[in-house]
């Protein structure tokens, strides 16, 4: 079997964005020519590389192991040559993680390693589904994110842990109370985010359990925004407990909800890289 490099690299790309058309920019080809090189390829491997869930392209098992071993072949060939020309190695860590995980738990950590040497270190910044694609796929050596489910393929480290609280007006009836409970809720009008994210499914869950009736005051992205609504007056909300509370409101722990981990995710070698094990070592001691 004969696999091309340059199909290889081409994958990697199309993996990077699961959009034909923005691949095929980035590599500055036709559309075309870019699905007959994977179609080419997978067809040379014998194995399906991605398939369509609605309207999204994913990847296959298969899939994320041609674009790790993809982008690790081209990692390879720029150390060689790199130190073939006896220059310093320049390949960053990458980091994958979500809008809170940066607000919340990796800015001192993130401030420092730029300060020790700016090129060390790329950012990404994605859901916890394109995080742990990101790791899968070889995109990023490192990723943190809330994990419901710990994926069995990748390594798992607990970073931190909190508890979901509920953000309200200090002068609010529940801003007397130490912790709350979710039926103290009922006929709430609550900031939530939109619909299908984990946190709005868990929540939905939750209150349907204790049969409390609530209505959604308005859908907000990250956690900021949400805090915003609730200081100006326009609901409650549950947030995680990393969170914290903007002035006039108070905080107060949701007595029936789980508590949510923070996670970091590597695959199980990327630690024999020195520099992503001195990111990762950095990240849990916070700095």
């Amino acid at each position: 079997m004969v696999v091309s490099p340059d199909a290889l690299a081409s994958f990697a790309v199309f993996a990077d964005h699961l959009n034909f058309t923005h691949a095929a920019a980035q590599l500055r080809i036709s559309q075309p020519a870019l699905h007959v090189k994977i179609t080419k390829l997978a067809r040379e491997l014998g194995r399906p590389l991605y398939h369509r869930a609605g309207r999204r392209l994913v990847l296959t098992a298969d899939g994320e192991a041609v674009a790790r071993f993809a982008r690790a072949h081209d990692e390879r060939l720029a150390q060689f040559l790199t130190e073939f020309a006896g220059l310093a190695p320049q390949r960053p860590v990458v980091l994958a993680a979500g809008q809170g995980a940066y607000l919340y738990l990796l800015g001192d950590t993130i401030r420092a390693v730029l300060a020790d040497e700016p090129t060390r270190l790329r950012l990404i910044n994605c859901d916890h589904r394109q995080m742990l694609a990101a790791v899968r796929t070889g995109q990023a050596q490192l990723g943190v994110s809330v994990l419901d489910v710990l994926p069995e393929d990748l390594t798992t480290v607990e970073l931190a842990t909190f508890p979901q609280v509920l953000f309200v007006p200090a002068g609010h009836r529940l801003a007397r109370r130490r912790s709350v409970r979710l039926r103290d809720l009922a006929g709430s009008r609550l900031v939530v985010p939109p619909q299908h994210r984990p946190h709005r499914v868990l929540l939905e869950q939750a209150m349907r359990a204790t049969g409390a009736e609530w209505t959604v005051a308005v859908e907000a992205e990250g956690w900021p925004l949400i805090a915003q609504f609730v200081a100006l007056g326009v609901g409650l909300a549950v947030v995680n407990g990393c969170v914290p509370p903007p002035a006039g409101l108070v905080a107060r722990p949701v007595q029936d909800l789980p508590p949510v981990t923070y996670h970091l995710v590597h695959q199980p070698a990327a630690l024999t890289d020195p520099r992503v094990a001195s990111l990762l070592e950095r990240i849990l001691s916070r700095g």
